[in-house]
């Protein structure tokens, strides 16, 4: 019975899937986490796409300056809007305010979408993250930009953070011909943690809340005379009317944001016939205060997850191969005799194309306070290095450069191709080689939280005096770390080609390859396939290989 519902519902399942951009966000209010920062992780996935770091030098601007609009994901020119007369310095998804906003696409209802609007979610991000000084004045400023110049994305969800609180805001367009967008947003409690996938969270608010809740005047208004919702307006939900929930939204996303809270709430089992699509009307709070405060390094290892050690654990199987790969190559989906079929979709995967652990803090001047804990791909196979929003640089091997280092040009300074190219090695030989990996990344990441107090001191010091000569030395700072990630990358390259060459290990010994007594490497070893998939070969061949 379970298969027939999973094979109804695959057609929206495989939509989404296709059309959209898989990220995920998670949301930690400052009473939430354990040093009274405020934090946002973004996991930006899309496939093909080249992870780098955005950067805008703010600065003064004459008051009839145009600044022309890009489609993010595409590059399509779009239009121009008028230039702020005051930009802020940006680095990657953080401005100099401690400013954060990050991203996931729930796409909605296509016929929402507006093709003339100039604003696409990428540059309603980054053009609102160029002006913002508080969390709550970006909001003003993205709904007013749509509001004046249109909205052309489909429906995202959008983390909105700076060093005192977080937001949520969900928007969606109009539809062909009618400038702006209907929206939500819902202030998180300071104690508490929240996330989203893909599919929209907001279901019913508090209209007279308005200190925590801000919405569209016309945001029921809309939904009414598109036929979306004909109820009352106390009984109103968005994501109801907007992205109605179904299987895909669910197991593909929900499931997702069920395994952050499942990590840090008690009784998340209660939701298991949700997340297995048995009941649809048993989907989770928007937020919850966690049991234990959320640390930096347990935020970066909740980006790093593949549902370990629930019922949705992909480590066993056949799609895990003979060395229990904790993912699953794309499409995920297939037809086996004209029944469809899908794979999971962790928190953790292939696709991504940058991660960023953003940490916010009020206690310290918003050059230290700010840091962009970054990584190119997969954060589950690579590190972060920490790059402070007050740094008048960022790392070349974080750029995009056209033809040089890019999405289809290789190069051994890109960040983005090093930890691709560690990553692909690794994955089909997970068990085998994740262990080497894990090993550099932790060093390398407990290196940086080791450094960050002694760092930051002698940047406060230095702040008092001289802000400029902190920032410089911020920026000096972050820079190391990002070449001593690279140069630690590219020796765990050579380490693992070595180590592991023909699919064999090659013996060490205090940290170096064993040599015979005649100056020969030494004999290696071959582990060979493990006993458990030994066993599904001999149930899917039979006797074929049984020695005679």
């Amino acid at each position: 019975m379970k298969r027939i519902f999973y094979t109804i519902c695959l057609v929206a399942l495989m939509a989404i899937s296709e059309k959209a951009a898989a990220c995920t966000n998670f949301i930690v209010g400052k009473d939430a986490s354990t040093d009274g920062s405020v934090m946002v992780t973004y996991n930006a996935d899309s496939y093909g796409m080249y992870g780098n770091m955005y950067r805008h030098v703010g600065g003064t601007h004459a008051k009839d300056e145009m600044r022309d609009i890009y489609d993010w994901d595409t590059n399509q020119y779009h239009g121009q809007i008028r230039q702020a007369e005051r930009t802020y310095n940006v680095v990657g998804q953080i401005n100099e305010n401690q400013v954060t906003i990050t991203e996931t696409t729930f796409g909605g209802r296509e016929e929402m979408v507006d093709p003339e609007g100039i604003m696409d979610y990428g540059s309603l991000i980054y053009v609102t993250l160029e002006r913002a000084t508080s969390a709550r004045n970006a909001i003003d400023i993205m709904t007013s930009l749509v509001a004046e110049y249109g909205y052309n994305s489909e429906g995202e969800s959008f983390s909105i953070a700076d060093k005192n609180e977080a937001w949520i805001l969900e928007m969606v367009g109009k539809g062909p011909g009618n400038k702006g967008a209907v929206w939500v947003a819902i202030r998180i409690p300071d104690d508490c943690i929240c996330a989203h996938a893909n599919q929209s969270r907001i279901t019913k608010f508090n209209m007279k809340d308005k200190e925590n809740v801000l919405y569209a005047k016309d945001v029921v208004k809309v939904a009414r005379k598109k036929g979306f919702f004909d109820g009352k307006d106390e009984d109103f939900s968005f994501r109801d009317a907007y992205n109605p929930l179904d299987f895909s939204g669910i197991r593909y996303c929900d499931a997702r944001v069920w395994s952050f809270f499942n990590h840090h709430v008690d009784g998340m089992d209660r939701f298991l016939p949700y997340i297995n699509g048995e009941d649809l009307k048993g989907e989770m709070p928007l937020y919850y205060k966690p049991k234990t405060k959320l640390s930096l390094r347990t935020l970066m290892q909740d980006m790093r997850d593949h549902y370990e050690d629930t019922p949705l654990d992909i480590r066993e199987g056949l799609g895990a191969g003979p060395f229990h790969m904790p993912y699953r190559i794309s499409p995920l989906s297939a037809k086996v005799d004209s029944v469809e079929y899908f794979n999971e979709r962790p928190i953790s995967t292939v696709q991504t194309g940058f991660s960023i652990v953003a940490q916010m803090r009020n206690w310290l001047p918003d050059a230290i306070g700010g840091i962009a804990w970054w990584t190119n791909d997969d954060p589950n196979m690579a590190a972060y290095t920490p790059v402070y929003c007050g740094v008048n640089e960022i790392p070349l091997c974080y750029q995009r450069i056209a033809d040089k280092q890019d999405e289809i040009t290789f190069s051994f300074g890109s960040a983005f191709w090093m930890c691709n190219m560690v990553a692909n090695i690794v994955y089909p030989f997970y068990d085998k080689m994740f262990p080497d990996l894990e090993r550099v990344r932790n060093e390398l990441e407990f290196g940086f939280y080791d450094n960050q107090a002694s760092i930051e001191s002698q940047a406060k010091s230095l702040y008092d005096e001289d802000p400029q000569k902190a920032k410089s030395l911020l920026t000096d700072y972050s820079l190391k770390q990002a070449d001593k990630m690279m140069s630690q990358w590219y020796a765990l390259f050579k380490y693992i080609v070595v180590k592991h060459n023909d699919m064999v290990v090659k013996p060490e010994e205090n940290g170096e390859f064993k040599r015979s007594p005649y100056g020969l490497g030494a004999g290696v070893k071959r582990p060979g396939y493990p006993e458990d998939y030994w066993r599904k070969i001999v149930k899917e061949e039979g006797d074929r290989y049984r020695m005679r």
